[in-house]
This record gives structure tokens, C-alpha cells and sequence, in this order.
């Protein structure tokens, strides 16, 4: 037998991405501590780098190849340069910040970088022994970057609870996957949906199996009841590693959910919609009433992750090509709201102070107007105000649901994102009416400052004009 190279050109960005993590590795070995800085150069540039290899390698055909186990279409390609974007955005934010602490090593890069591609992987799975690589490759990545900062005990805290339950979603997604694999007798996604097609529920096994399956996904998203790890991990993690967690990996989870649910087991639609529609609405309930009694902004924004899970799902349960892409819309925007929000926390902290409470967002008005400017649009947009790109998401997103004949979760969906725009509102309150707890001018660094601002206007071009992301998402399902 003979291997076809060409095989290869669709994975040339995992590849990219893989020789830009050993590069660094090895890089980091030969520099001295004042040089350290490097690492960040060659990061950023290498993901600039990748992002053009994505859109060169993509196309609107798709394309399956290593023997079935990995697929690349026009979802994929729009997935994994939105992932590489946020990735790089944090990047940015994230120098300044490493740079005061002693942080700025090879490690952080080479170990986020291992969690991209692990994402990556996910994206483009067509078989389960594939997807399964991929999260794995993110979840250890993830659990050493939340413990990075080796003397906080919080940290450490945070880490050891992210491990254990990490495990446990891990463990029961695995057992699904298991129980569907001894079903249809394959790991590709394929053979997988038509042997669904033709045993449909009558196999008790392959909806035993769909029930793990959907706890699992439940985990990764963090949805309610499985969301225990979130505000702790949030919490206890250091800024930067927030940044990355809170943002990029809801990307990759959705990719997760999609190959799952709807390329493998999508004639059980009408199981797992049932599923979803219990877990989006607890978590939309969960996630803004509980977010309104934090003073802990980044448990505020992690309750706040939990309820936007929610409206993700109401895409994904829809079951159809307008729900795809709604879901789709949704999981990258937030990802790009989440990326300025943590951002913004990531420049305000300095040495020896960590910003996490509501009151140090106090009087930023003050401080610096522009950066307050562009919380204020990030905090508007979580709240689905026009004409951010938030509004233009929940309205793709419940317009998706309503057309399905399920206006009664749209309006539970309404009811609670009205309830959720208290807390959002509240921080713009404290950052334009409350006088600063911190006197002086905020210093941010260029290239943070930078990021800021592509990243708030971003939000309102979005919202202006979201045809122009809309229509890569729903040509993803056409």
C-alpha cells in the first residue's frame, strides 16, 4: 500500500499549527530570560501565518480523507479560523500581563497552542476515535494552563476540581461513544448514521448511548446540571488562561455537539431535541439568575458563559439548516464578546493585583474613556442590545426556534435574557457612574490597546452588518 501526500493538504493548518508548537519548544531552550519576549513574536506570527494557510487550503467542496477518520468542509474552514482569530486576540491581550508576572515563557505558548490544535481536531472529526484525540488533546492542555501560575493556591484549587470533573465528562462521553460504536459496529460518523437510519430508537443500546453522549456534551459546554466546574475554574485560573478558556474552546464544543449529534445520530433528532430543550432551559434559568448575585466578575461572566450554552443549544435543537447556522453565528460570536471582556480584566490587571471584583471596574470612564467605550459595547452586545452583533444572534437564534413551532421556549428564552441584561447593564453603571477605587490614567500597553478596539468594533460592524459572518455560516450547511 501506498500513502497519497495529497491527502495531506487539508490538514496543512493542524500541521502549521503542530510545527509552530515545536518550533517554540525548542526555541524557548536556547533563549535567555530578557529574551523571552521572542516566544510572543514567533507565536503571533505563526498563528497570523496559519490563518492564511486555512483560507488557502479551503473550499466549498468537501473533502474526507485518512481512511474516513477526517473531514474538511466549509464549516471546519470558518470554525478554525475563528478559533485561530480568538487565539490569537488572547495572545495579545494576554503579554503584558505574562511579562510582570515572570510568565512569559515558552510553556504558556506551546501548551495553548496544543489546545488549538486539539480544537482543530475536533472540527474536522469524522470518526469518534478522531474527535475523541482532539478533546482529550485540548482537556490536558487545558488543566495544566489553569494551574500555570505554580503559586497560586487557587489556582492549584482550580485546576485539581477542572481535572476531576473534566475526567468525569470525559469518562461518560467515552462510554457513550462506546455503547455507539457496539451499536452501529463503526467509528465513522457515516456508517454510524445509517445504521441509526435503519435500527432508529428500537436499539435500546444506541439511545443509551445518545443519553452519555449528550451528558458529555453537556460537560464541555458547562451547561446546567453539569456546569460545576465553571465559576471555580474561572475563579481560581489565572487571567490570560480565562481569556482562552472562556472564549475559543465554546468554538470547538459546538463543533463537538454538530458531529455528534447531527452528522452521527441525526435521525434521533427527536430523542436528543428533547434533551436539549431541558438543558438549554435550565441553563438559561441558572446561568442569569444566579450570575446577579455575583460580585466576582469573573464568576459574574462565568454564570453569564452558562446562559448563553443555553441559547446554543436552542440552535442546535431546532434540527434545522437556519438553527445550524444560528448556533454556528452564535458560538463565534460569543467567542469574540467573551475574548474582549476577559481582555479588557487581563490589561486592567497589574503586578500584584488581580482584577476580579465588580469594584475595580470602577470609574474606568475616568481612566481611560476609550477602553471603557469598548467594555461598554462588549457588555451591551452579552446583553443582545442593537445594534451589537449579540442582538442580531439571539434574534437568528429564537427566529430559528420559533419556525419549528416552538415559540414558548423563544419567549422562556426572552423572558430570561431580560432578566440576564440587569447584571450586564449593571457593569456599564460602575465603569461611567461610580467614582474609581484606583486614581491615575490606565496603562495599557499598544498592542493590547489594539486588540481592544478591533475587538469592541468588531462587535458593532457585526451587528451593523452581520450578513457578512452570517452568510459563511449558513453556507457551511447549504
Amino acid at each position: 500500500m501506498t500513502f497519497d501526500y495529497a491527502q495531506l493538504v487539508p490538514l496543512v493548518p493542524e500541521i502549521a499549527v503542530l510545527a509552530l508548537a515545536s518550533i517554540l519548544l525548542l526555541v524557548d531552550l536556547w533563549l535567555k530570560d530578557d529574551d523571552k519576549g521572542k516566544n510572543h513574536l514567533i507565536a503571533v506570527f505563526g498563528l497570523v501565518v496559519v490563518i492564511g494557510l486555512t483560507g488557502l487550503v479551503g473550499s466549498e467542496h468537501r473533502e474526507i480523507v485518512l481512511n474516513g477518520s477526517y473531514i474538511r468542509d466549509p464549516m471546519s474552514d470558518v470554525l478554525k479560523i475563528a478559533i485561530l482569530v480568538i487565539s490569537l486576540l488572547s495572545f495579545v491581550y494576554s503579554r503584558d500581563y505574562l511579562r510582570d508576572r515572570g510568565m512569559l515563557v515558552g510553556e504558556f505558548y506551546v501548551l495553548t497552542l496544543c489546545a488549538v490544535l486539539g480544537m482543530m481536531v475536533m472540527v474536522s472529526a469524522n470518526s469518534f476515535l478522531t474527535l475523541y484525540l482532539g478533546l482529550e488533546l485540548l482537556a490536558l492542555s487545558l488543566y495544566a494552563l489553569v494551574a500555570f501560575d505554580r503559586d497560586s493556591p487557587s489556582g492549584a484549587e482550580a485546576a485539581m476540581k477542572y481535572f476531576v470533573l473534566g475526567a468525569l465528562g470525559s469518562g461518560l462521553l467515552l462510554y457513550g461513544i462506546s455503547m455507539l460504536y457496539g451499536a452501529s459496529g463503526s467509528l465513522e460518523l457515516g456508517p454510524v448514521a445509517r445504521a441509526v437510519a435503519w435500527q432508529g430508537a428500537d436499539n435500546q443500546v444506541l439511545v443509551f448511548g445518545l443519553v452519555f453522549v449528550v451528558i458529555g456534551i453537556g460537560f464541555k459546554f458547562g451547561a446546567v446540571p453539569f456546569h460545576m466546574w465553571v465559576p471555580d475554574t474561572y475563579q481560581g485560573a489565572p487571567n490570560p488562561v480565562v481569556l482562552f478558556l472562556g472564549s475559543a474552546p465554546k468554538i470547538a464544543a459546538f463543533a463537538l455537539a454538530f458531529r455528534l449529534l447531527v452528522d452521527g445520530l441525526g435521525q434521533l433528532h427527536g430523542d436528543w431535541q428533547g434533551m436539549l430543550v431541558i438543558l438549554a432551559v435550565i441553563s438559561l434559568a441558572v446561568g442569569n439568575i444566579v450570575a446577579i448575585a455575583q460580585t466576582n466578575i469573573k464568576r459574574m461572566l462565568a454564570y453569564s458563559t452558562i446562559s448563553h450554552v443555553g441559547f446554543i443549544f436552542l440552535g442546535l435543537l431546532a434540527g434545522t439548516v437556519e438553527g445550524f447556522a444560528a448556533a454556528m453565528f452564535y458560538a463565534i460570536v460569543y467567542a469574540l464578546m467573551a475574548a474582549g471582556g476577559f481582555g479588557l480584566l487581563v490589561m486592567m490587571s497589574r503586578q500584584g493585583h488581580e482584577v476580579e471584583r465588580l469594584d475595580d471596574l470602577k470609574g474606568l470612564n475616568e481612566r481611560d474613556s476609550w477602553q471603557a467605550a469598548m467594555m461598554a459595547l462588549v457588555m451591551f452586545s452579552m446583553a443582545g442590545v442593537p445594534p451589537t452583533v449579540g442582538f442580531m444572534a439571539k434574534l437568528l437564534v429564537l427566529d430559528a426556534v420559533i419556525s419549528i413551532g416552538f415559540w414558548w421556549l423563544a419567549l422562556i428564552a426572552v423572558f430570561f435574557s431580560v432578566i440576564g441584561a440587569f447584571y450586564y447593564l449593571r457593569v456599564v453603571k460602575i465603569i461611567y457612574f461610580d467614582q474609581p477605587e484606583i486614581a491615575g490614567p490606565l496603562v495599557v500597553g499598544t498592542g493590547a490597546r489594539f486588540a481592544l478596539s478591533f475587538n469592541g468594533l468588531a462587535i458593532l460592524f457585526l451587528g451593523i452588518f452581520p450578513a457578512s459572518l452570517l452568510a459563511y455560516c449558513q453556507a457551511a450547511f447549504a
